[in-house]
């Protein structure tokens, strides 16, 4: 995989290969993380749709994100972008539906890790830094990990209306539920650190049952067995929003603990 570096600055277009930023479609490839907004600015409470679903599948088969007024949360596999509703329960999309916040490619496994006895969240995380640190951790890696879950803990939430709140204050009537002995598959992101500004850095995980009957955003989980199959990825593209309330909104502050509250709290802490 050989990449070749260079910036370049044209008619408003500010392009770095492999990373780019821009608000036009860019072509199709099997090597790009394809990002829809911000999640600072889903953070900030900017639910607005920028893309259809149907636009979304031009860019990837693999990846998560959310619904326009933070409606669920996205699981897309295999080419089908799946909804867990406000009950975790499995809807597939229509090609109209909105999107505010993203992340997709087109899944090639680049290597894979054989897990089994994975106790929590944090114990997958530990193993799957090592392979980042392995493979290098200035790159992007969209996981699947399908396995047999002894139990998983997901959540998901309902659609809010306009005015938005802020990400924080919808997920507080976020639902929960625990899985206990299903299999399914883990779709994740690994984002390095210097994308902070733009995402949340290292791993976010959303998970679907086998039987495609429920799911959501991966709070806890206890693996007994499975494999993750990891792509690496070098390039990334960003789908700009136009409308005005996007430009309108405040992107110096600090929304660290905002969030890691919307990541990893549970309302039953």
């Amino acid at each position: 995989m050989k990449k070749k570096f260079f910036a370049a600055l044209t008619a408003g277009l500010i392009a770095f290969a492999p990373f780019t930023v821009s608000n036009a479609a860019p072509a199709q490839n099997r090597e790009t993380i394809y990002q829809v907004a911000l999640l600072q600015s889903l953070t900030m409470g900017y639910f607005d749709g920028s893309v259809t679903v149907k636009q979304l599948k031009m860019h990837g088969d693999t990846g998560i994100g959310t619904f326009e007024g933070l409606n669920g949360e996205m699981i897309v596999l295999d080419g089908v972008v799946y909804q867990a509703n406000q009950d975790c329960k499995i809807n597939i999309m229509s090609d109209k539906d909105k999107i505010p916040f993203s992340n997709v490619t087109f899944f090639d496994k680049d290597f894979s890790v054989k897990l089994a006895n994975v106790a929590d969240k944090e114990s997958l995380e530990k193993i799957l830094n090592a392979e980042v640190d392995k493979h290098g951790r200035n790159s992007f890696y969209m996981i699947k990990l399908s396995g047999t879950f002894k139990e998983i803990l997901v959540r998901s939430e309902a659609g809010s209306a306009e005015p938005y709140p802020t990400l924080v204050e919808a997920l507080k009537t976020q639902k929960e539920i625990t899985l206990e002995n299903v299999d399914g598959t883990i779709v994740g992101l690994y984002c390095p650190e210097f994308m902070s500004s733009l995402n949340s850095t290292g791993w976010h995980f959303h998970f679907i049952t086998a039987d495609k009957k429920l799911g959501g955003h991966v709070l806890g989980l206890n693996l007994a067995n499975g494999e993750a199959q990891l792509d690496k990825t070098d390039a990334f593209n960003m789908n700009v929003p136009t409308k005005k309330n996007f430009h309108a909104l405040n992107f110096n502050q600090d929304l660290k603990e905002d969030i890691r509250i919307a990541e990893q709290d549970s309302v039953k802490k």
